[in-house]
């Protein structure tokens, strides 16, 4: 036993990547995702994976797993239902949420619906004051009331959600022993262990979230683990976490909400690697898959991570219009839309793209599976961008005549253009959005996007990536064999991790090295003893702490690492000042306090060197076919490449096109691609005039 295996559930394709350790050959797959039951295309997919790799079953040591399940679970609305108990008094918690309005001229503002109806929530009564004492005793007789009434509602689960709980769950971890006792067979989620974080709402949010979703979760990793073990897979899942860290199965089930950004989170741990193997340490990743495009930064090759985010906005790209999910996630920002997304004319007479999308099924018109829809794709193969004989290595056909039918009925006809400006059009208002929010993005990190690399990942990346560059001002594109797969293969490049963060408000002048130590033991203890059940021994992890601080007074914080336990005072609050300066360019003279705390267990990082694949002279060049070339402004005839025929050093100047079965790369007029010695496709654009 000594493959892996990377899964990437999409909402269009399931990827997949096998690799052999011993010599670094790479497998991948790739097959359309079954919405009606994600474990279909899993296991199809591996099938045809070991087939391809001539492997057995058997020979499988390890399946990493990240998905969309938890996702759209919640964005759909498709978890159980669920109950909500908390304070008295406190009952219409996740209906106030927070009262923001994020757009605040605009008065038909609709507020994400809560996941509970408030029929379905309850109050118990019993308080803490906000330094964790007792002030209202907990009422034990009205919380067993209460399950008989959630008994009653059909409930498959319950999240308890009691004030200041995160500064002692004591209250909240007698309200559990109620619930098991009356009803032994319901999912229960405690804030206190699910985000024990400062902000009743957001860990409410967080809580009920990972309720909602855990029963789903666990009925799939069940089916899904069977599966695989009637296959003769017998080996544990180890599951994507929004971090950017694997964890074991066991800890993915209680808390499934920690893996609602699993496949970007792979794909931004991919770019890393992809980037840190061609020498270049600041790149930004560019994911585009089938139905949304994200972006990430990633400086000095580790991806920017972030205590939060949210999810299932009502307005995309407007901050407060979603559920707040306090858990750790990669930084990364949805900039628009993915080959799927549907095109259409508003009511400005103008060309939309997304945020819908026509997913995997029926998908684009040009998948020939009933979509009638114009979308993104089917703007590529009419632009000549992709091969309808050589989708997916051939295995699945394009029906350019669905795609011309279908462009021109919703776009060309409405707007009294031809088929191919059309599409164009569609083509330049994609990149031009996704353009736009990644300036923005880096922008407000106090960044500029032409000081980075970009990584171009996604199925539909590598086609948009150059003019996306160009549009940021980037001179450098990097295209990573295997990019149409490439989250699924970052599965298998993070490290086993896990994150524990509590609320502990306290001046920072009034703490020493004793009392910030007592704060951390039991922090580490969490993430120690999950590295455990993964199977990773505690004496080779890397343990670091960081401390969010802010001044008294501000509601937001800046995170400080913990550098020095010998003197940790005064080591958090240089590096707080140092934070807060190159975010802000001044300190201010107020007092510091400390927020929130956190510890991060890692394992080993594994040692990825891929070997790129083999290239024979003389085959790279396989064709010619019409493309748009924008410098031209009109079809012309371009070269098109075999990417598994270019060796090492062998170069290509554009306009050309790339294939390889994942992907396809568009080299625009006046760039060169060079293929480098990690089998990365290293693009030179020319500079802005």
């Amino acid at each position: 036993m000594s493959l892996r295996i990377g899964v990437d559930i999409g909402g269009t394709f399931t990827d997949l990547v096998l690799l052999d350790p011993a010599n670094g050959r790479l497998v991948n797959g790739k097959v359309l995702t079954t919405p009606d039951d994600p474990s279909r295309g899993v296991l199809t997919g591996i099938a045809a994976l070991l087939a391809r790799a001539a492997a057995a079953p058997a020979d499988i040591a390890q399946v990493i797993h990240g998905t969309t399940l938890v996702a759209n679970a919640i964005i759909e609305r498709k978890g159980v239902r669920t109950a909500f108990v908390t304070t008295q008094g406190f009952r219409d918690l996740l209906a106030m949420a927070r009262e923001w309005r994020w757009d605040i001229y605009d008065l038909d503002i609709t507020p994400p619906a809560p996941l509970v109806d408030r029929a379905a929530c309850f109050e118990v009564p019993g308080r803490l004051d906000a330094q964790g004492r007792e002030i209202t005793p907990f009422d034990e007789a009205a919380a067993r009331q209460v399950a008989d009434a959630i008994a009653r509602s059909g409930a498959e689960a319950v999240a308890v959600c009691f004030l200041h709980s995160f500064r002692d769950p004591a209250q909240e971890r007698r309200m559990a022993a109620v619930l098991a006792a009356r009803l032994p067979d319901i999912a229960v989620s405690l804030s206190s262990e699910i985000a024990p974080a400062l902000g009743e709402y957001e860990r409410a949010s967080t809580t009920v979230a990972n309720a909602y979703v855990q029963p789903v979760f666990r009925r799939y990793i069940s089916r899904l683990a069977a599966q695989l073990l009637a296959m003769g897979i017998g080996v544990d899942l180890l599951l994507m976490q929004s971090d950017g860290g694997t964890a074991h199965q066991n800890t993915a089930l209680r808390m499934p909400i920690r893996l609602v950004q699993s496949g970007p989170a792979g794909g931004a741990q991919a770019a890393a690697l992809a980037g840190r193997l061609s020498g270049f340490a600041d790149v930004m990743a560019f994911d585009m898959g089938g139905t949304t495009a994200k972006a990430c930064l990633i400086p000095g090759g580790r991806p920017v991570r972030a205590p939060s985010f949210e999810v299932a906005r009502q307005a995309r790209f407007r901050r407060g219009s979603g559920l707040p999910l306090s858990v750790p996630a990669v930084d990364m920002i949805e900039i628009g839309a993915g080959g799927g997304s549907i095109a259409r004319v508003n009511a400005l007479g103008l060309i939309q793209v997304g945020p819908d999308s026509s997913s995997a099924d029926p998908g684009p018109a040009c998948y020939g599976r009933g979509g009638s829809d114009a979308t993104v794709t089917d703007a590529d193969l009419l632009l000549g961008y992709l091969d309808p004989a050589r989708f997916l290595g051939g295995d699945m056909a394009l029906d350019r005549a669905a795609a011309e039918a279908a462009i021109s009925a919703h776009i060309a006809r409405p707007l009294g253009l031809s088929l191919v400006a059309a599409a164009l059009g569609i083509h330049d208002t994609v990149n031009e959005a996704m353009a736009q929010a990644a300036s923005i993005h880096t922008l407000e990190k106090g960044l500029r996007a032409q000081d980075f690399a970009l990584v171009a990942i996604g199925g539909a990346g590598p086609v948009h990536a150059c003019q996306v560059a160009r549009r940021l001002g980037i001179t450098t594109v990097i295209c990573p064999a295997g990019a149409g797969v490439a989250s699924a293969f970052g599965f298998l490049a993070a490290p086993v991790s896990f994150e524990a963060a509590r609320a502990h408000l306290v001046p920072l002048h009034a703490l020493d090295a004793a009392a910030i130590a007592a704060i951390l033991a039991p922090l580490r203890g969490e993430t120690l003893r999950s590295i455990t059940e993964a199977g990773i021994d505690p004496a080779i992890c890397m343990v670091s702490a960081s401390v969010e601080l802010r001044y008294a007074g501000q509601g937001h914080e800046v995170e400080a690492a913990l550098t020095d336990e010998n003197d940790p005072v005064a080591a958090l609050k240089t590096a707080f000042e140092a934070n807060y300066r190159a975010l802000y360019g001044r300190t201010e003279p107020g007092l510091v306090e400390a927020v929130t705390w956190r510890v991060v267990a890692r394992g080993p990082t594994p040692s990825l060197t891929p070997l790129p694949p083999a290239a024979t002279a003389g085959t790279a060049l396989r064709a010619h076919r019409d493309i748009w070339c924008g410098h031209a402004q009109a079809m012309v005839r371009a070269p098109v490449y075999d990417r598994y025929g270019l060796a090492a050093g062998e170069g290509v100047t554009g306009p050309a096109v790339i294939e390889e079965r994942e992907s396809t790369t568009v080299i625009p007029h006046g760039a060169t691609a060079l293929n480098d010695h990690a089998g990365n496709l290293i693009i030179t654009l020319e500079a802005a005039a």
